[in-house]
């Protein structure tokens, strides 16, 4: 059912805590964690980023849909949030190349909002308790029986959601006859993150999420990229044994978020749930190796085990998160096998850290 003006909506949390607003998108009931993003910009990038698969996402601007929408700046075939909740709704746009309303966009893609909730409160008490699972819904205005249904959403730790999101057949990105073959293990891949590597000279086989190493080897490619996607790492042995037998082979490595994650449990680190996570477009890193800071585009709920990365033998930390000494960045010693935690591909964001593919590149070149 499609929105109607001023029709009330209800934001319920897993600790019984309600928020009340209007209707955004079409009219339902959704249930998911619930998480904030601190981007002043690129709502669409956020909401088509296949990590947020399953998620209800709080943009912290205070206006969002004021620019409308255009197809150019997706970053995957299709819109990947379970839900919305913001401050400012807008059912009219600016922006004189969008292609639709946001609103259109959340019709089209099934998307259930909430607006006019005081997200500043709403993500204090987010920072201050953790993340959690909510319901969002404009059809059932109860809050008990929303409450009933909240408690038959499963929580985020011990789910596996890449496959539910990677490709489900091989596909090439770039020219052949590039100077560079990469198989690419979609977890949940970005197009930015593609494109970057393409203008690098990449010529990309995209594999789906629990493809073997042993069929991307048959390509023969120069190097394997791991991608970024959604859900617990520590649920994923399919993916973690793949790494494995590339790292047992010897050959060039480059890991982006949850590809981070596999990397760190390819070399027997530990993964956790963090408190609320990492979510914005300026979250400050340091670089060990160069010292140089980096202001970082994220969006991660799980984080790598730091005591254990500084124990490993196989391990050293290359990036630290500056806001709370998190690994942003680690290396193995003995193999050609990096990652990090943040998006250098930064869409939205800033360009700081998109050297790290030219430093993929210089892998496989040498």
């Amino acid at each position: 059912m499609k929105y109607t003006k001023s029709r009330p909506a209800l934001l319920v949390l897993q600790d019984g805590t309600v928020f009340r607003g209007n209707a955004l998108g079409i009219i339902g009931t959704i249930g998911g964690e619930i998480c904030f993003n601190t981007g002043m910009t690129g709502y669409q990038e956020i909401y088509t980023d296949p990590s947020y698969h399953g998620q209800i996402i709080v943009n912290t601007n205070s206006h969002i849909g004021n620019y409308g929408v255009i197809q150019a700046d997706e970053e995957s075939a299709y819109v990947k949030i379970r839900g919305l909740v913001c401050n400012q709704f807008s059912r009219s746009y600016s922006r004189h190349q969008a292609d639709f309303s946001l609103q259109d966009y959340f019709e089209k893609a099934g998307i259930v909002g909430i607006s006019q909730v005081d997200t500043r409160q709403l993500v204090r008490h987010i920072r201050h308790r953790g993340a959690m699972n909510a319901m969002v819904s404009s059809e059932i205005l109860d809050e008990e029986v929303l409450k009933q249904k909240l408690a038959g959403v499963p929580a985020m730790d011990g789910l596996e959601l890449s496959s539910e999101v990677s490709t489900r057949q091989p596909y090439f990105v770039g020219e052949a006859g590039s100077p560079f073959k990469v198989a690419v293990l979609d977890l949940g891949i970005k197009t930015s993150i593609l494109e970057n590597l393409t203008t690098r000279g990449c010529h990309c086989q995209v594999f789906p999420a629990k493809t073997s190493f042993r069929a991307m080897q048959a390509w023969g490619p120069d190097g394997y990229f791991v991608s970024n996607g959604p859900g617990d790492p520590a649920a994923m042995p399919y993916a973690v044994e793949t790494v494995k037998e590339v790292l047992a082979a010897d050959v060039p490595l480059f890991g982006i978020c949850l590809g981070h994650q596999i990397l760190a449990l390819a070399s027997d680190v530990s993964t956790y749930k963090m408190h609320h996570g990492h979510r914005g477009l300026n979250h400050p890193v340091k670089n060990l190796v160069s010292g140089r800071g980096e202001i970082t585009s994220q969006n991660h709920g799980f984080g790598i085990n730091e005591a254990e990365v500084k124990q490993s033998p196989v391990l050293e930390t290359t990036h630290v998160n500056l806001n709370d000494d998190s690994v942003e960045g680690i290396r193995r010693k003995d193999k050609k096998a990096f990652s990090v935690q943040y998006h250098p591909e930064s869409s939205p964001g800033p360009h700081d850290s998109r050297y790290l593919f030219d430093d993929f590149m210089r892998l496989m070149r040498d």
